[in-house]
């Protein structure tokens, strides 16, 4: 390693979804279920909003904690809570979200528990700051078992992550797990971070989120997954008022702020209805569920978000095996992994076209017959 390079950069290597990516780009006719991104078009009336704050010179910087326009929608939302003293930054997405969470909050040595599988960028982002992950299996049906949360919880532990729906499983939390989480945090007096990005695509029931047990819970949400504009590095945290405002003077000295002309867009998306969007994703979570387990694998039903996360088949020795070969047939899918201790399951993104999940299934279908 060259001598200039800080010992935190260990803790981040190039993320294995770029890999796939990678490969991707060297295929003539890839099936892609790999990329974790709508594949819906941006709602006319927010690309408008944007080319007319491009056009009408806000080019400049934005206040840090955003326009006060947005600022003002957000927190009219975030009231609804009913909790005092709680305030809305505007960041540039929620991986800025995440960051400024981590650095405001973890301390060197401070634990952080999240739940096995994980979004891939926890155990990095916990790990720069010079905390340590701890991860509290939910295998194999990746419901919340709050009794093992409890265990893990020592003098050092500072935070909880809850992702829900989940990236990778796209399982929601039960209000019994959520309310439990919510309870034993604020027993324990343990910061909740609960990551909603995922918020409007639930497709059984609505989000339960644990603000409504915790009032101290941090709320990591955006529009990037919501609106399809993940390119535009549009989120937002919320939380208890000097939380915030650490995380707002953070962003001076990070980020400055996110993107001015595209905040402007971000109102107009807060007045479209993405239910027809959020339906035709619950048809294709219905087609690979059924097509997954009509071909034999184990797959917990995802309940939102767009991923699910079967078991590989028992003749294949691990998941990366598995994903491997399904890579020889030119189906991107991302081996388990890398969200996970385990290696025994691989992601599955259905923000993709009907064509492309059947051909998928078709050889998904193929490889589970071997």
């Amino acid at each position: 390693m060259h001598p200039w390079i800080a010992d935190r950069t260990a803790h981040v290597d190039s993320s294995g979804i770029r890999k796939v990516f990678d490969l991707a780009a060297k295929m003539k006719n890839p099936i892609s279920l790999s990329i974790g991104q709508p594949d819906f078009p941006v709602p006319d009336s927010v690309k408008q909003a944007a080319v007319e704050a491009i056009l009408g010179d806000k080019n400049g910087y934005s206040l840090t904690q955003g326009i006060p326009a947005l600022q003002s929608k957000l927190q009219t939302e975030i009231d609804k809570l009913g909790h005092a003293d709680r305030k809305v930054l505007v960041t540039s997405g929620t991986s800025g979200a995440l960051v400024l969470a981590m650095l405001a909050m973890v301390n060197p040595g401070d634990e952080v528990i999240c739940f096995d599988p994980y979004f891939v960028m926890y155990p990095a982002l916990v790990g720069m700051v010079g905390g340590k992950i701890v991860p509290v299996d939910t295998y194999p049906d990746f419901r919340i078992d709050v009794a093992k949360v409890a265990a893990a919880i020592t003098p050092r532990t500072k935070m909880i992550l809850l992702n829900s729906p989940a990236n990778p499983t796209g399982v929601v939390a039960t209000g019994a797990e959520v309310r439990a989480l919510a309870e034993l945090a604020k027993q324990e007096n343990v910061a909740l971070l609960s990551d909603e990005i995922y918020r409007e695509f639930c497709y059984d029931a609505p989000l339960l989120s644990p603000t409504q047990w915790n009032a101290d819970t941090i709320v990591v949400d955006g529009f990037s997954k919501s609106h399809g504009v993940t390119g535009w590095r549009l989120g937002w945290i919320h939380g208890p008022a000097p939380l915030i405002e650490k995380m707002t003077m953070l962003q001076q000295y990070t980020f400055v702020c996110a993107p001015h002309p595209l905040q402007w867009a971000a109102l107009a998306a807060m007045e479209v209805d993405m239910t027809p969007q959020v339906n035709a994703y619950r048809e294709r979570r219905d087609l690979i569920v059924s097509g997954l387990r009509s071909a034999g694998y184990e797959v917990a039903t995802p309940g939102g978000a767009f991923y699910a996360f079967p078991r590989a088949p028992k003749n294949f020795a691990s998941g990366s095996e598995f994903v491997a070969k399904a890579i020889e047939n030119e189906l991107l899918i991302i081996p388990g992994k890398i969200f996970s201790a385990r290696d025994t399951h691989f992601r599955i993104s259905y923000a993709a076209k009907i064509e492309t999940l059947n051909r998928g299934l078709d050889v998904l279908a193929k490889l589970a017959a071997q």
